[in-house]
């Protein structure tokens, strides 16, 4: 071999070791930032492929596609109808009969006089696409070094690929500074960008130009016999440095560029659940004056610090396999086999990062599918399904450090309160205020659906709970004053309407009737998730009531009606009942595990003071199954925490990381970390957030519990931001499972109890001793539990735990170690 051909050899190697350490160099960056990445553009018909940008009002989804680039557009207020009610007049004269008929055991009839009388023809509107803008770049179909990737701590999707040697970037965010979507594209090239810019809208609309920049108006559609009366409009202009950009009546064209920006903006007429104003539409236009006057550069450099500063707050790793995970879509498909942790500190991120873009103070509350939604007819409306779903949306709210994100819901809690009271007067001929499965934007508060989903009076109860734990997550009474009448007014409903159960007088036991327990079941009275809303709303509502020194004989009377709530009870099975009657099916796997709300999200029953009902709710959360629908995943995950079983908890995370793609119908997550339920749901990424962070902290049983479920498999790792009642913020290092170092930052001052499976030692830290003194960790006292005579009780097998207090104030961190490491 000749000198010239070994030089040759020797620089090519050279050349591939160089070409191979860039790229391991590359697949490092990726696994270790926390990126949605892939090697190819979106199927333009899967989107679940896209990639999601959000501020809370404006949303989109982002495909990625060389020669049809789209941007699938979603504005918050979109929805399908017009301010409406939905009560039937027939209702509150057919109550008495229909109770009645359930007391009786006549649950079919009950149910047929339900559908007639408590329902309408109406049974809500829908969430509604805003269309796409479509971007054509002739002669790029044929590309290579394609990359597309979404970056959760900037809030950026960034598209990079390489046509005839020249490479084309595309950025895109939503702008929290802004309050537009802004895209710069930009050509290696001078001169080389050439593209059209249109609008592609399956609702009644028009297209026109307007100064520089191109005009859509929409409407949302009627829906069920209520007119579509939401208009919006959607500007598009372009802003180039070089090239030219022309604009006609139904594009704008943009040739010979080297870089530009493209700026979307949205407006409607809608400014509250009451009100539509035409004035409105408009003012859209007036951002894009203001967003065209700044660089781009400086622009994406204040939205992604106005976004980084929710986002920021909290810190997680679970460790990595050392393996280069490849795209988001492989990371998924292998994790089977990988068991990567850094996939699930990925997909938890994802799920705060959902929950900022699309819930910000001032906005609507994020809805079935956040805000993110390609359709006119979408799957059950993308509507507020408050049985369960809405709820989960924010169960990482308050302990992943997103407190503010919690404010579009209490607004709309306010606004049920608001509109629930004619519901109450008219349905039940009550006082207080009453919201039942499910709403929409225009906050109808009457059943919606038929009787067996539908027919369920605590919608808003359950709501109301959200409200007093951020009091007990920030010990605010401001705030708790500002609420206190939503209380109140859930409070007086259950007063008014729950009433003696014949069947068991002896025992004086008040009940909810008609009511069914969640999507299960036939009608029913006095079903144990009713039994539980209820006895929290009365007793929290009494205590809020001591709190702000109100009325006394209220107090009193909320007291008394929460002792007749009737007790949980353990079934012949061993299973935490359902009903008031021992009629559990051990074999049932339904989705809805309701009767298990006491163990969470609330806090009634616990390892130390209800082992019993400890033990029944492990039952039948093993009766149920391990696998179910995506929302239902994430709600088994935060049940297993509750139960301090992390590797179990873990086993259900590993059931939602499968693969949801083309003909896998058993998937539940989609390859934009979408969970599935199926179809997409985003509750389902807030409910697995939400157990991620119960795995590791839990402070509803008495005291701030560290590492209370954590599993093998996450032996090392950290967390920071981290957040607990009373106004604590945590940090911890732990290895082998076990805490090695704690922080605690007080917020608010107060003394905090810490619970541990190992010793700790520094400074402050008392062996505990009685109950702790921060009555915001307190669990609330009278939960009791009956057991049948046919239930086999075994004992839990609990680890032993230290527990500690410390005396904080306001502003100042603490720091302890492991004893004895």
């Amino acid at each position: 071999m000749s000198r010239l051909s070994v030089r040759k050899n020797t620089l090519k190697t050279l050349l591939l070791t160089v070409a191979f350490l860039i790229h391991a160099m590359a697949y490092a960056q990726k696994q270790t930032a926390l990126k949605l990445w892939y090697d190819k553009p979106a199927d333009a018909n899967v989107w679940e492929e896209a990639l999601p940008i959000g501020n809370g009002r404006l949303g989109a989804m982002v495909y990625g596609i060389p020669q049809r680039g789209e941007l699938q557009l979603n504005e918050e207020t979109i929805w399908g109808g017009e301010p409406y009610r939905n009560d039937n007049e027939k209702g509150g004269a057919a109550l008495p009969q229909i109770q009645q008929l359930i007391f009786d055991g006549k649950t079919g009839e009950a149910d047929k006089l339900i559908n007639e009388t408590f329902f309408t023809k109406t049974h809500g509107m829908a969430f509604q696409t805003a269309g796409s803008v479509i971007l054509d770049f002739p002669g790029h179909e044929t590309y290579t070094q394609y990359t597309r990737e979404l970056d959760l701590e900037k809030a950026v999707v960034t598209t990079k690929y390489t046509v005839d040697g020249v490479t084309y970037t595309r950025e895109v965010f939503s702008s929290f500074a802004d309050d537009v979507i802004a895209m710069q594209l930009t050509a290696s090239k001078k001169g080389a960008l050439n593209f059209t810019v249109a609008y592609n809208n399956p609702s009644e609309h028009r297209i026109f130009k307007e100064g520089s920049r191109l005009v859509l108006e929409g409407r949302g559609t009627a829906h069920e016999g209520i007119d579509g009366k939401v208009v919006y409009r959607t500007y598009t202009t372009v802003k180039n440095k070089d090239g030219k950009v022309t604009l006609t009546d139904q594009a704008l064209k943009v040739s010979d560029a080297t870089s530009v920006v493209v700026y979307m903006a949205i407006g409607t007429n809608f400014v509250d659940y009451k009100t539509l104003d035409d004035t409105r539409v408009s003012r859209a236009s007036g951002k894009l004056d203001l967003a065209e006057k700044r660089s781009f550069k400086t622009a994406k450099k204040e939205h992604s610090r106005l976004y980084y500063k929710q986002f920021g707050r909290f810190s997680l790793d679970l460790g990595k396999t050392g393996v280069p995970p490849g795209t988001t879509t492989e990371h998924i498909a292998n994790f089977k086999t990988t068991k990567d942790p850094s996939l699930v500190t990925l997909l938890a991120q994802f799920g705060r990062y959902l929950l900022i873009c699309s819930s910000q103070p001032g906005g609507q509350p994020a809805n079935l599918q956040g805000i993110w939604n390609n359709s006119l007819h979408p799957a059950w409306d993308s509507k507020y399904t408050i049985n369960i779903n809405t709820e989960m949306n924010y169960w990482p709210a308050e302990v992943t450090n997103l407190s503010e994100t919690h404010q579009p819901l209490f607004q709309m809690i306010k606004e049920l309160s608001e509109r629930g009271q004619g519901t109450a007067e008219k349905l039940y001929g009550a006082q207080g205020w009453v919201a039942h499965h499910n709403t929409d934007i225009w906050r109808v508060t009457s059943p919606i659906d038929f009787a067996a989903a539908g027919m369920w009076p605590t919608g808003g109860t359950w709501l109301t709970q959200h409200l007093w734990e951020h009091y007990l997550y920030t010990g605010d009474t401001v705030f708790l004053r500002e609420i206190y009448p939503i209380m109140k007014g859930a409070s007086d409903f259950l007063l008014a309407t729950l009433i003696e159960h014949p069947k068991y007088a002896e025992k004086g036991w008040l009940v909810l009737s008609p009511s069914v327990s969640p999507e299960h079941g036939p009608m029913s009275a006095g079903v144990t998730m009713d039994n539980r809303l209820a006895f929290d709303m009365l007793t929290r509502t009494a205590l809020a009531n001591e709190i702000l020194e109100e009325d006394e004989t209220y107090r009193a009377a909320l007291a008394a009606a929460a002792k007749r709530i009737p007790p949980m009870q353990v079934g012949k099975y061993t299973q935490l009942q359902e009903w008031l009657e021992d009629k559990d099916d051990p074999k049932s796997e339904h989705r809805h595990v309701s009767h298990l709300y006491g163990l969470y999200p609330s806090n009634q029953i616990s390892p130390y003071r209800t082992p019993e009902l400890f033990e029944a709710a492990r039952n039948s959360l093993n009766y149920r199954g391990d696998l179910a629908t995506g929302w239902s995943i994430g709600w088994k995950v935060n049940l297993w925490a509750r139960l301090l079983d992390g590797n179990h908890a873990y086993k259900i995370i590993s059931n939602m990381l499968t693969l949801a793609h083309g003909k896998n119908k058993d998937g539940r997550t989609y390859p934009n970390l979408f969970t599935a339920h199926p179809p997409f749901q985003i509750d389902g990424n807030f409910g697995l957030t939400a157990g991620v962070a119960e795995m590791l902290i839990q402070s509803h049983d008495g005291a701030v519990h560290l590492l209370p479920a954590i599993p093998d498999v996450w032996s090392t790792g950290t967390v920071k931001g981290i957040k607990a009642r009373g106004g604590f913020e945590i940090d911890m290092v732990w290895a082998d499972a076990e805490v090695q170092k704690v922080t605690i930052s007080s917020t608010i001052g107060g003394d905090v109890r810490l619970r541990s499976y190992v010793p700790l030692t520094g400074k402050g830290l008392k062996e505990a001793v009685g109950k702790s003194s921060n009555k915001l960790l307190h669990p609330i006292d009278g939960t009791t539990g009956l057991v049948s005579k046919e239930a086999h009780l075994k004992g839990n097998h609990l680890k032993n735990v230290y527990e500690y207090d410390l005396s904080t104030t306001a502003g100042s961190k603490y720091v302890f170690k492991r004893k004895g490491k």
